[in-house]
């Protein structure tokens, strides 16, 4: 495993925990060897993770689309900034660039980006692994939301393990170090209910 891409938001939520989560996120994969890969912000959790990592030498890329230059004003100082055409194109880079993926708490961009790289291991179109940061709860709700889902019949008991998730950035690395790739998706699927 050599980068990691994470998913975070671009402002720096109500709580001083995000932003000591992000800084300390980004001193945990640098201190592993692992680089990262992330949204090209030098705003809120963005900002502060990659600062973070950067400061303690560390590599980090950016993937930033044209339109979101001025909105997320992009960072001076990464290891690499690409630069791509859409939002598409953005998950699609960070996902090749990226050996495993993490969440920290953000908002609908980090909700689109986590979801459809799930729904990608879902479909076995990777077996990476894929992590949320649980820092004061955030995740609770979304994970009570995935069970719901589950019990309800929309998602197999299977595919909601693809989420782990950790209250700190070392036992998150250390679960997503030691995770046992899933098996191939044609195991997973399940003939249709009978009726």
């Amino acid at each position: 495993m050599q980068r990691i891409c994470v998913f975070a938001g671009s402002s720096p939520g109500a709580r001083q925990e995000y932003l000591q989560a992000a800084q300390d996120l980004g001193q945990a994969l640098v201190r592993r060897g692992l680089g990262i890969v992330y949204g090209g912000a030098s705003v809120g959790l963005m900002g502060t993770l990659a600062d973070a990592a950067l400061a303690a030498g560390g590599e980090v890329i950016g993937v930033l689309p044209h339109g979101l230059f001025k909105r997320e004003v992009s960072h001076d100082h990464l290891t690499k900034l690409y630069t791509v055409g859409s939002m598409h194109e953005r998950k699609a880079l960070m996902s090749d660039l990226a050996d495993g993926f993490i969440a920290l708490p953000g908002g609908f961009g980090t909700f689109d980006e986590l979801f459809e790289i799930t729904t990608w291991a879902q479909l076995g179109l990777h077996s990476k692994p894929i992590g949320l940061l649980n820092i004061s709860g955030y995740f609770t709700p979304l994970l009570a939301l995935v069970t719901h889902a589950q019990t309800e019949g929309f998602i197999r008991l299977l595919h909601t393990q693809l989420l782990l998730c950790k209250d700190t950035p070392d036992e998150l690395l250390d679960a997503i170090a030691t995770i046992t790739p899933p098996a191939p998706w044609s195991e997973w699927l399940e003939p249709p209910p009978e009726r």
